[in-house]
This record gives C-alpha cells, sequence and structure tokens, in this order.
C-alpha cells in the first residue's frame, strides 16, 4: 500500500491591494482560487505611509538638502526686480579711462593758520539731511526727480477719500485723464513714416486698456503714502476701512481689464513678441506686481506669459506664481482662466537648461497645485506626465554628456519626481506611464542622482504606487537594471529609513507576481548579503531601541516620535522578511536560502523575541517565511537543523488568540512533521489534538493546514490511533461534507487521510465507527458522480470557476475518493465492491 503524506506546496505572497482602481487583467475565479491553495499563506502589506508636509516648500522639511545649498522657499519680489528689455546685448564698445589725476590734498599753509574748529551738528539735524538726501536719490533714480504737478496736502486727503484714488493694492475706476492722455501720446509716439503700422499694431481698444492701467499704476505711489500716515494716526480707521473696500473693487476692476487686455491682443495676434510696443506694455505690467494681489497676479502672469518673456522675467513671473501657490487657499484661483495650461506650456516652450532656474519655481507652483485632486485631474487631462516625462528625457540626455548641470537639475527634479509622485495616485495616469516610457527615464534619473536621497525617495515613491498595478509592476521588472539600482540605493542609505522602506516594498511587489524577477533580483552581485545586512542592521536597532534624537522639550512629542521610528524599523522588517519569503518561491532561490544559516537565524530571532500581541504581521510574515524555507528537502537545509527548536517556538503562536498566526504555525508544522522527529514531539505536546481540534474551525484554510499535519501523523502506524481517540474521524468526515462540494482539494487530503488511517483494515465499522461508515458510504457515490457534480457547480458560479472545480475534481479527488469507497465496500460485509486499479500518490 502506498503511504500519502501531506504534498505541500510554496506560498507567493500577494501585494498591497490597489485602493480606487484594478488591474488591467483581472483574475479570474479559478486563479483566484487556485492561488489561494497552491500557497501555503498569502500575505498581505500596506505601503508605506507618506505624510503629507504642513507647508508648502520647495524641499519638505525632510529633505537631506542643507538650506545654504539649495534655493530659497522664501524671497522678496518688486517690480524693480524685473528687467525693462527680456534680454540686453552685450555692448562690444570699450569706456574710455578718463583723463583725470587726482589731487593730493596738502597741508593748510602757514598763512592761512590753523582750521577753525566747527561745532558738532545737532543729530536731529543730521537724521532730517539724511532722510531728505534718502528722498532724493529715490525719486532721482525713478528718473522723476521733480513732480508732474505739485499736490497739496489738503488736495490729497481730498483725493484719498474719493474715488480717485489708488494705492499699492488698488486703484481708480476714473483714472487722471490727463496722465491717461500723456501716456497714450508717449504709446503712441513715433516717426511720421510708421504712424499708419502703428495704428494697426496697436487697436483703439488695446491702448485703451494699456493706458488704463499706466494712469491706474502712477496714481498708486501717491496713494501708498497716504495709506502709510494714515495707518500711524489715530482716528482713522473708518477712512481705512473704506479704503479697503474701494482697494477690493479696484483690483477686481483691474483683473477684469487685464482678462479683456489679453483677449484684445489675441484677437489682433499680437500675443508672444508680434506686439511693437510689447516692452512698454509689459513695464506698465511689472509695476503691477507692487500691488500685491493673489488675484491679479493670477492675471499678470497669464498675460505676461502669453507675451513669450524670457530670461530673469520669466524667472520672476514663474518666482511671482510660486508665491501664490504656497498657499491653499489661493487654489481655487488656478481653476479659472486657463493659468494651468500656461504653467503647463513654459516647459514645452522654453530651454529646460538655459532656464532652469525658471522652471525650477515653475514646477514647484505646479507640485503645490498637484497636491489638489481637481487641479490633479486637471494637470493630467492637461497632458503633464508625457510634459514631464519629455523633460526629464532632455535633462538625462545632457547629463549623459556633461555633470554641468548635475547639481542644478537635481533641484528640479527634486520637484519633477515629486509631481509625478502626485499623478501616480490616479489610476487613470498608470497608462500614460506605461505609454511614456517613464518608469525608464525614472531608472536612468536614479542611476544619475544615486546620491540624492531626495530624489531616490521620491522615485520610490513612485514605483511604489506604480508597483501595485499588475501592469506597471510588469514594466518595471523588465527594466533590468531597476534590480542593481535598488540595491544599491540600499547599500548607500542604509540609514534612511524612509526610503528602504519603500524600496523593500517595491521589491516585495516585484518578486511577488512573476518567477523572472525573483531570478533576476538573485543573480545581481551580493543580494542576498545586502537583504541579510539589512535584515540584521534593522534588527538590531529593533532590538536595541534605537532612534535618531529629537530637539524638542515636549515629552510626549519625545514619546510619539520614539513609537514612529520604532513602528518605521518594524515596518522595514515586515517588508524585507515579505521579500525573502517571495525569492523563497523560486526553486533555486528557495533551496539556497533554506541552506543559508544567517537567513535562518534572523528569522528565528524574531520568533524569539516578538509576540503576536503586538507586532502581528511581523511575527506571520517570519512563521510565512519559515514555512518557505522549510519546504525544500535539501541536505544542507538550515530549517532542519533547527527544526525542534522552531517548533517549541511555534508553540506560542498555537497557543495565543490570533487566528493568522495559528494558521500560519499549523502550516509549518505541516511541513516540518515530515520528519519522525518531530512528529514525535507533536504527540509529546500534545500539537496533534489540537490539530483535530481546528478541524471544528469551519474554516476551509484552517481545516486544509490541520488535515496536513494529521496526513503525516498517520504515516508512522503507532500515531494513527490517535485519530479516533480525539474524534478526530468524524471531524474529518464533518470536513468532507460541509467543504468538500466547493474545495475538492480539501476533500482529497481528508480522503488520503482516511486511506493512510485504515490500511490494516479489516472491518470498516470497527475501523472507522459505525456511524462514520455509514456517512462515508452516502457522502463518497455522490461526490464521485459526474452528473450531480456539475449540476451543483452550475449553481452560481462562472465558467472559469466551474472549469477549476471540474479539473481539481477529476485529478485530485477521484482518483483517492474511489479507491477509499472501494476499500470501505469491500470491508463491509452488506456491500460487494469493484475491482480498482491501485492507488498512486
Amino acid at each position: 500500500m502506498v503511504k500519502m503524506k501531506s504534498s505541500r506546496t510554496k506560498s507567493t505572497v500577494k501585494p498591497a491591494t490597489v485602493i480606487g482602481g484594478s488591474p488591467s487583467q483581472p483574475k479570474t475565479s479559478a486563479e483566484i482560487i487556485s492561488e489561494a491553495r497552491s500557497s501555503l499563506r498569502i500575505l498581505k502589506t500596506q505601503r508605506p505611509f507618506t505624510p503629507k508636509d504642513d507647508q508648502r516648500k520647495l524641499f519638505g522639511s525632510t529633505s537631506s538638502r542643507a538650506p545654504e545649498n539649495r534655493p530659497p522657499s522664501a524671497f522678496s519680489l518688486h517690480a524693480r526686480s524685473f528687467e525693462g528689455s527680456d534680454s540686453r546685448p552685450i555692448s562690444g564698445a570699450r569706456l574710455t579711462p578718463i583723463d583725470h589725476k587726482p589731487k593730493i590734498p596738502t597741508s593748510p599753509s602757514k598763512d592761512e593758520g590753523p582750521p577753525v574748529p566747527k561745532p558738532p551738528l545737532d543729530p536731529i539735524e543730521i537724521k532730517r539731511v539724511s532722510n531728505a538726501r534718502a528722498r532724493l536719490f529715490k525719486v532721482a533714480s525713478q528718473g522723476n526727480l521733480l513732480p508732474d504737478k505739485v499736490i497739496h496736502p489738503e488736495e490729497t486727503m481730498k483725493r484719498l477719500n474719493s474715488d480717485s484714488s489708488l494705492n499699492i493694492k488698488g486703484f481708480s475706476h476714473d483714472a487722471d485723464e490727463s496722465a491717461l492722455s500723456q501716456f497714450n501720446t508717449n504709446i503712441l509716439a513715433n516717426e511720421n513714416t510708421e504712424c499708419g503700422r502703428e495704428e494697426m499694431i496697436l487697436p483703439t481698444r488695446m491702448r485703451e486698456h494699456v493706458g488704463s492701467l499706466s494712469t491706474q499704476t502712477s496714481l498708486g505711489s501717491e496713494q501708498t503714502k497716504q495709506d502709510s500716515k494714515l495707518s500711524t494716526c489715530p482716528g482713522n480707521t473708518e477712512i481705512i476701512k473704506q479704503q479697503q473696500n474701494r482697494t477690493g473693487n479696484d483690483v477686481e476692476h483691474l483683473c477684469k481689464t487685464c482678462s479683456s487686455l489679453h483677449r484684445t491682443l489675441q484677437e489682433g495676434n499680437l500675443l508672444g513678441k508680434m506686439c511693437k510696443r510689447r516692452s512698454v506694455l509689459l513695464k506698465t505690467l511689472y509695476k503691477l506686481v507692487d500691488v500685491g494681489s493673489d488675484q491679479l497676479s493670477i492675471q499678470l502672469t497669464k498675460l505676461i506669459l502669453a507675451l513669450k518673456v524670457s530670461g530673469k522675467n520669466l524667472l520672476n513671473i514663474c518666482k511671482l506664481m510660486f508665491k501664490v501657490s504656497r498657499s491653499e487657499n489661493n487654489d481655487v484661483l488656478f481653476q479659472n482662466d486657463n493659468i494651468l495650461d500656461c504653467l503647463v506650456e513654459v516647459f514645452s516652450l522654453a530651454d529646460p537648461l538655459g532656464n532652469i532656474d525658471a522652471f525650477l519655481y515653475c514646477m514647484g507652483t505646479i507640485k503645490f497645485l498637484s497636491g489638489n485632486m481637481i487641479l490633479l485631474k486637471d494637470l493630467l487631462n492637461k497632458g503633464l506626465v508625457e510634459t514631464l516625462v519629455q523633460l526629464m528625457k532632455e535633462i538625462n540626455d545632457a547629463n549623459r554628456t556633461s555633470d554641468t548641470y548635475l547639481c542644478s537639475s537635481g533641484h528640479l527634479l527634486v520637484q519633477v519626481t515629486a509631481t509625478l509622485r502626485n499623478l501616480a495616485d490616479l489610476p487613470q495616469s498608470w497608462s500614460r506611464f506605461l505609454s511614456t516610457g517613464a518608469l525608464l527615464e525614472l531608472c536612468v534619473v536614479l542611476e544619475q542622482h544615486i546620491n540624492d536621497k531626495d530624489i531616490c525617495t521620491n522615485v520610490a515613491r513612485i514605483f511604489s504606487k506604480l508597483s501595485a498595478y499588475n501592469d506597471c509592476c510588469l514594466a518595471l521588472s523588465e527594466c533590468t537594471n531597476c534590480y542593481q539600482l535598488f540595491l544599491a540605493i540600499l547599500n548607500r542609505h542604509q540609514r534612511k529609513q524612509d526610503l528602504v522602506v519603500r524600496v523593500v516594498f517595491i521589491l516585495g511587489n516585484m518578486t511577488a507576481k512573476n518567477n523572472k524577477a525573483r531570478e533576476e533580483l538573485y543573480k545581481q552581485k551580493h543580494s542576498v548579503e545586502t537583504l541579510l545586512t539589512l535584515f540584521q542592521t534593522y534588527h538590531e536597532l529593533d532590538v536595541k531601541g534605537k532612534i535618531t534624537p529629537v530637539k524638542t522639550q515636549n515629552k510626549s512629542e519625545v514619546d510619539e516620535t520614539k513609537n514612529q521610528r520604532f513602528s518605521e524599523v518594524e515596518d522595514i522588517l515586515i517588508k524585507l522578511i515579505r521579500v525573502i519569503a517571495n525569492l523563497s518561491i523560486n526553486t533555486e532561490v528557495g533551496s539556497a536560502l533554506s541552506g543559508n544559516q544567517t537567513c535562518v537565524d534572523l528569522l528565528i530571532k524574531v520568533l524569539e523575541y516578538k509576540t503576536v500581541d503586538k507586532c502581528e504581521e511581523l511575527i506571520v510574515n517570519a512563521a510565512a517565511s519559515i514555512n518557505n524555507l522549510s519546504y525544500y528537502q535539501v541536505k544542507n537545509s538550515a530549517v532542519r537543523t533547527r527544526q525542534l527548536h522552531i517548533t517549541e517556538l511555534l508553540m506560542k503562536l498555537l497557543l495565543c488568540n490570533n487566528m493568522d498566526a495559528i494558521l500560519e504555525a499549523a502550516r509549518v508544522f505541516g511541513n516540518l512533521s515530515r520528519s519522525k522527529e518531530v512528529r514525535d514531539f507533536i504527540v509529546q505536546k500534545n500539537v496533534d489534538k489540537f490539530m483535530i481540534t481546528l478541524l471544528d474551525a469551519k474554516h476551509q484554510d484552517v481545516c486544509f493546514a490541520a488535515c496536513g499535519v494529521l496526513i503525516n501523523l498517520t504515516v508512522d502506524k503507532s500515531k494513527r490511533p490517535i485519530l479516533k481517540q480525539d474524534g478526530g474521524i468524524k471531524k474529518l468526515i464533518d470536513c468532507l461534507r460541509d467543504f468538500g462540494p466547493t474545495d475538492w482539494q480539501l476533500a482529497s487530503l481528508v480522503c488520503k487521510t482516511l486511506w493512510n488511517y485504515s490500511e490494516k483494515i479489516t472491518n470498516a465499522v470497527s475501523c472507522f465507527g459505525e456511524e462514520e461508515t455509514t456517512e462515508l458510504l452516502e457522502l463518497l457515490p455522490v461526490y464521485l458522480d459526474e452528473e450531480i457534480v456539475l449540476d451543483f457547480d452550475s449553481n452560481g458560479f462562472d465558467e472559469d470557476l466551474i472549469e477549476h472545480h471540474k479539473v481539481c475534481w477529476e485529478s485530485e479527488f477521484v482518483p483517492v475518493g474511489r479507491q477509499l469507497l472501494h476499500r470501505i465496500q469491500c470491508h463491509h460485509s452488506h456491500l460487494e465492491p469493484l475491482p480498482l486499479s491501485p492507488l498512486q500518490d
């Protein structure tokens, strides 16, 4: 007779569930059932959590860049920051030196006598003179040494309280007619030969808009002075409130004027650099920056960008948008007027390396806005993924030939990768990442900036999200250089926990999905050594409770940070062990790891010092890895060498209140119980009774694991009576009745256990019991009737599941079920059995 042992299989590790989306090719019901049974344990783990920065900055609070080595997030920006023209040509003329010889002061002559001492100046007088000189130089520098007309104090106050006033944050609806006339005269001044042409270039509507803007801006400086005086004078609160209300109305009107001007220029085909008086118009627009209104800044940006500025002016206008976008309250301003189109268009119209600082702040703006889900979807629809991938490609190509821009492009790529990280949150973006070749370009970015922790972390966050999507994970697995890059990151940045946890999570997803990824990772030089070194490092950190010091005086903050550090270390161990479990699914890798003493020892240490109550996922993952390694019956198996110690540790899991831990321990016992030494230990410690009890769990996987242990126990003749003494026969038949029609693999395992148990049968009733024999004789013929089985399967199951059940029924249950039925019939006095072929394991 052939004795049957539990035929245990290796486990796969399931990646984190994709939230908010589904794979492009969902698994069939048959594949799901097959995966669930063919695996000893499907491990699930959450994607590492990414905290949101409280403040919007170019580089977050966790950035590895020192403040002095990175572009600032805060800066001052005024109208004077802009240049009059986009570029200033370098003059080829050289100035000749002035023919002047300074005179050396001589000592006074004797006739002149000693110098007469002067009395010290009054400090008040000094201050008065200094302030006067300062005002003089300031006015002179602005090209307006003397005012056009004298404004008396009483006239100023009158203007302040009228609708014709304008401070730096607003303007008057009723512009000064003389100023408007003067501006229009200046802007239209030209040679007689070009008068007709100029009239075509600057239509009447455009001249009115520009003149209004200029006039309203010129009135602002006087209003600013009056506002300053009012703010320091008591009793002017009501006046200030009136001015503030008027300012708000003025800004709204000015925004409409800018928008109307934009339409006028667009209708006249004068956008870009087509407008002859473009520089004059830009100067007027630059002055409005000092108004300080975020709403107006949006309109100015849209108009100025449409005029295709470059150089310092492009940088400043990008900085202006950056300042506006730093407040989340302003996100609503970017939902109108197609301003997002203007921002995205910047990258397609300018040279990235020639305008790298401007791109940096423009990209920083888009990064902030991509944190808003409404704007993020809008940016995706505007082709932002495609734009950023092209930008990365241009930077990568340039860095291949020269490292001149490596540092500055690194600052820019931090913003690019952070934005792509946000885009990866949208399931509808995944196909774009694939179609644009984004994964390959991101690998190049990693390779060129392997020492940049910020870039590595952002790219890891992108891959962390995308690798949960089947097609993206497969595409990443086919990037052959990614394995070497990930191992290099783990070697270079071992202590950067937020980076390490994401890299091992990615590797866990990749090795869970296909065998080729397991082979590729394993064959990389020092891959196993890198993973085990990392395992050892974080195991020691976890045991010693070593955390990064926190500069705070608040004890609660210290405790919270300490717990966070502990959880981060534990999370790394969880995901690292998951990689080991996945790698061991491959026969070559699994056989090698099962003989790796360091690997097995580390897994055992986790079981030794951790408890299920506090570290459930870590303990379960460690047990699952040992389960996979214990599958391989190799001569130098480190699991086999330590098998008794492992079984002792697993006893703790059997006695806990956590069903996942109990289930995993039962699975490991199923593999280890192939050894007689372990089977003796199981009986000695009454583990067999516990396994029989688990048959009452009414859970298919639990019953399957318990049957795996019991079938191995029945290999020993001396241990077979245990089944009947503890009610095992009755419980096995209950499992057959309850789960047979939906789980033919479990039904097959139950029949194999009963087959081993009844090897020396002489009478079916005395062997199984009268009630048990009767039930088996009723169940087995029904389960062996193909028409009944197919009719049952067709009720509520899809075609894939029906086909899967049919295959399992035919290949696994029918052979052993027929043999068992034949044996019972042969040893039952009322039945005449039919001859059958010998049963094969």
